[in-house]
């Protein structure tokens, strides 16, 4: 995922986003989507512009390559309640920004992704939830926005020595604007804002937020966020200079230093936890090579081809005396973990897992189907045991595929069967726990992985 930085605001926007220089957007028609769109459309090589809205909600969003500088673009989101945002990104970066905005259709986006609805705010989308095919939206207790009004009476800027460029003028050079007073930019934006008519007040522009879990106090540096997440600094960083890994913004930069909210690296640390080498390693045998069931299958045939070549004499001769026994070790060591290894050519792999996602399905539909009683939470079903004993095999065998399988089972149930995720997720807890052969601990440390905290 590439991180998407906004180089400065317009003119015209109502919630400016700190520390940004502000830019004349007289040449764009910010207030008309359809015109923004068509400045950019069709306009020549690397150039764009599109816009959608959404007539119920009344919002609208538009982007187009700017006219006078093509490696830059404006991007414009409107709330009928909330007013406009108007940002300068680069033009690479547009395309990205527009179908990132699509998911969750923020109205504005601060502190390294911290991210508003009008009502609440939310921390940064991570934690993926397969089953509902969404990111897990988790609100940001006592968070409140700050508005333009509040952030002039605190700092006094002086409209006279503010600044607004022209898009020709603007510096992306990220140094060019250190050292800055903003508030003074921020003065002379307040002045032109409040001069045009049916601007919102300034008491309802949002500059920035406040949380608890954004004070200085809370905040970590990259050793503490790299601990989080079991790697070394250097690998940390190694991942944010080659944009790997998802590592999200920091929300904030001090001296230099990068700075990050705690529970925003512990989501990353979450989310982390559900790759899928790291779930395939919460069921591996003990020596850590392999799914807990396929070293079983490893193990048996191990131990059949050592009693062939070991008891068959024709066999036992092919092996020099002094190293037979060693040798028939390793070559019956070796044999089985080829056949173990090649169970995916015996065992039509996503045909089992279909089949199994299919008849647990079917059983949930079945039981559901016998009661009139709205599912809830805390409700449990009953999926037969040699259902469940397959369920069992993928997740020792193939945690992947069984990840996949669950999170599926326990999406299509919520949406055609209308049975709650946390019910459907605690069923098939309790149905492996009973009728599978993982160790408990195992269990509830995979379950724990496969599906973030269930609805």
């Amino acid at each position: 995922m590439r991180v998407l930085l906004p180089v400065a605001n317009g003119l015209t926007t109502d919630h400016p986003i700190p520390f940004l220089p502000f830019v004349d957007d007289a040449h764009i028609p910010t207030d008309d989507p359809a015109a923004t769109e068509a400045i950019g459309r069709g306009a020549g090589e690397g150039r764009w512009g599109r816009w959608d809205d959404d007539e119920e909600q009344g919002t609208w969003w538009a982007f187009t390559t700017d006219p006078l500088r093509p490696e830059l673009a404006w991007c414009l989101r409107h709330h009928p309640e909330h007013g406009r945002s108007v940002i300068v990104y680069r033009n690479k970066d547009a395309s990205s920004w527009y179908d990132a905005w699509w998911r969750e259709r923020p109205i504005l986006e601060r502190a390294g992704g911290y991210w508003w609805d009008g009502s609440l705010w939310y921390r940064p989308l991570q934690v993926w939830n397969p089953a509902a095919e969404a990111y897990e939206r988790r609100p940001a207790p006592g968070a409140a926005a700050v508005s333009a009004a509040h952030v002039l009476a605190e700092s006094g800027g002086d409209p006279e020595r503010g600044r607004v460029l022209s898009i020709v003028d603007l510096d992306l050079d990220p140094d060019a604007e250190r050292g800055r007073p903003w508030p003074d930019d921020l003065a002379a934006w307040a002045a032109a804002h409040t001069a045009r008519p049916g601007s919102l007040p300034l008491t309802a522009c949002v500059v920035r937020l406040s949380a608890p879990e954004l004070a200085a106090d809370q905040m970590i540096g990259v050793a503490e966020f790299a601990a989080l997440g079991g790697i070394g600094s250097s690998t940390l960083r190694a991942y944010i200079s080659r944009n790997e890994n998802d590592v999200p913004q920091p929300q904030a930069v001090v001296g230099g230093r990068a700075l990050w909210a705690l529970p925003v690296a512990r989501d990353w640390a979450e989310q982390r936890s559900r790759s899928p080498e790291e779930i395939a390693a919460t069921v591996a045998a003990d020596d850590g090579s392999l799914p807990t069931g396929t070293a079983d299958v490893r193990d048996r045939f191990a131990a059949r081809f050592r009693v062939l070549l070991g008891d068959n004499p024709d066999l036992r001769r092919l092996f020099a005396l002094r190293h037979r026994a060693g040798g028939v070790e390793r070559v019956a060591d070796e044999l089985g973990r080829a056949v173990a290894l090649s169970v995916d050519d015996i065992v039509p792999l996503d045909a089992l897992a279909t089949t199994v996602r299919h008849a647990l399905l079917d059983e949930l539909a079945t039981e559901r189907g016998d009661t009139a009683r709205k599912p809830r939470s805390s409700t449990l079903y009953h999926p037969t045991a040699d259902v469940t004993r397959m369920l069992d095999w993928l997740v020792r065998h193939h945690p992947h595929h069984a990840m996949r399988v669950i999170a599926e089972i326990v999406g299509e149930a919520e949406r055609r069967l209308g049975i709650p995720q946390k019910a459907t997720a605690r069923t098939l807890h309790r149905a492996l726990a009973m009728d599978g052969r993982l160790d408990e601990d195992t269990l509830d440390d995979f379950m724990r992985r496969v599906l973030p905290s269930t609805r």
